[in-house]
């Protein structure tokens, strides 16, 4: 293994496990303060729940479909769908996120009577599996030509087996920028329909209410366009990357830019639980109570074995007497 493979792999594996334990702490302070009920929140797990697999599963197989491993063609086809399913998995619960945000602020009447936790389970459903058959449309024949023999094995490659057409018409401009697309207007409209109705002048006490409520739509909103905003700054570099090889060809940038542009997509999935705990109070209660518990778990502990070596005297004696 070379130098730049060993700093790679090194870099792809502290990703993974920031990627594994910040996501399973944004679900379990979720699931801790009883948020996880609420529509928004139970959208914002799914997005969570994709960004652990990223760390558990999409990080260690793209270390995989880097040329390391001899596998089938087949294998090496539905290794890369799945990496393809989390990345789009991840658009699509961002997607609901902006239009949940959009329906609550527009008609907020509307959403309290109707919407319930249980359409954000069908629409977090939803989203898996629409994603399904759009991420692993290679597998059902728009992929590279095998090889001749269909018992050989070759060294795994992304780029071997998914063609870049694909990759640049399908997977970045339907998939990806048309939903970036759409996320940005709704989020514009959101923001601007917030700052349009807190320049009211104050009113009565249900206007002041009203204030209040958009005040704090506004804050959770302002949070949730920084992640979309994050995702975006993350993923475009490489789906940029991938425009360039298609249109000028493979050898049109050097391959250190391709790894960087793939860890920082990666790494997208990292830095979300850390806007959470900064931007999201709810999710920085949960942290902090877990937090605490776990200290008191610790203390706990220690007191404990303290009490059973002071409640042993004995065992302590003997100890002193073999010496």
């Amino acid at each position: 293994m070379s130098t730049g493979e060993l700093i790679y792999t090194s870099v792809e594996a502290l990703i993974a496990i920031s990627c594994i334990l910040g996501n399973m702490l944004v679900i379990l302070s979720l699931w801790k303060t009883k948020s996880i009920q609420q529509p928004t929140f139970c959208l914002i797990v799914s997005l969570a729940v994709s960004d652990f697999m990223v760390g558990a599963v999409a990080i260690p197989l793209a270390v995989v479909v880097d040329g390391r491993v001899e596998t089938s063609f087949l294998t090496c086809l539905f290794i890369s769908c799945m990496i393809l399913l989390l990345t789009l998995v991840s658009v699509l619960s961002l997607m609901a996120i902006a239009v949940d945000r959009f329906v609550r602020v527009s008609i907020p009447l509307w959403y309290k009577r109707t919407v319930t936790w249980r359409h954000s389970y069908l629409v977090v459903a939803a989203c898996w599996i629409a994603a399904t058959p759009l991420s692993f449309t290679p597998m059902l024949g728009w992929h590279k030509d095998p090889p001749p023999s269909s018992n050989s094995t070759f060294l795994c490659q992304f780029v071997k087996v998914i063609p870049m057409k694909y990759m640049v018409y399908f997977s970045f401009f339907l998939c990806n920028l048309t939903p970036l697309s759409i996320m940005s207007v709704l989020y514009c409209y959101i923001f601007c329909y917030i700052r349009r109705n807190l320049r009211d002048r104050p009113g009565n006490g249900a206007h002041n209410q009203s204030q209040t409520y958009l005040r704090k739509e506004k804050q959770l909103a302002a949070s949730l366009s920084l992640v979309l905003a994050l995702f975006a700054l993350s993923w475009l570099p490489l789906n940029i990357i991938n425009c360039v090889f298609y249109f000028k060809g493979p050898d049109a940038l050097p391959v250190q830019f391709v790894y960087v542009a793939i860890v920082l997509s990666h790494a997208n999935s990292a830095v979300n639980p850390v806007v959470y705990a900064f931007k999201v109070p709810k999710i920085k209660a949960g942290y902090q109570k877990i937090c605490r518990k776990f200290i008191l778990c610790s203390t706990e502990n220690e007191v404990s074995q303290t009490s059973q070596a002071d409640n042993n005297p004995g065992s302590n004696f003997r100890s002193v007497s073999n010496d």
